[in-house]
């Protein structure tokens, strides 16, 4: 096995931790951000308010994106096993 496969290998790696993460991340940004231009308005700053929608917009993430996620690990998962003969001698 050459060096090319190798960097495909964590290239796709890197590109399915990405893919998978990006979701929940986005969600939970978005939740901040939105929380944090709420207390900004009212003048309420309290951990606790911010906290509750992020998390609950991250659990909602998971559930909306988490067949997607699963699939796109499987997947990875498949792809690698498959190369293990090539990496053998």
């Amino acid at each position: 096995m050459e060096l090319g496969e190798y960097v495909t290998i964590a290239q796709r790696g890197i590109e399915t931790a990405v893919w998978v993460s990006a979701p929940v991340l986005i969600f939970g940004l978005v939740a901040a951000l939105v929380v944090s231009i709420v207390q900004a308005a009212t003048q309420i700053n309290d951990a606790s308010i911010a906290f509750i929608p992020k998390i609950g917009s991250v659990v909602i993430s998971l559930l909306i994106f988490g067949p997607f996620m699963v699939s796109r690990i499987v997947e990875f998962t498949k792809w690698t096993y498959g190369k293990i003969p090539n990496v053998l001698p």
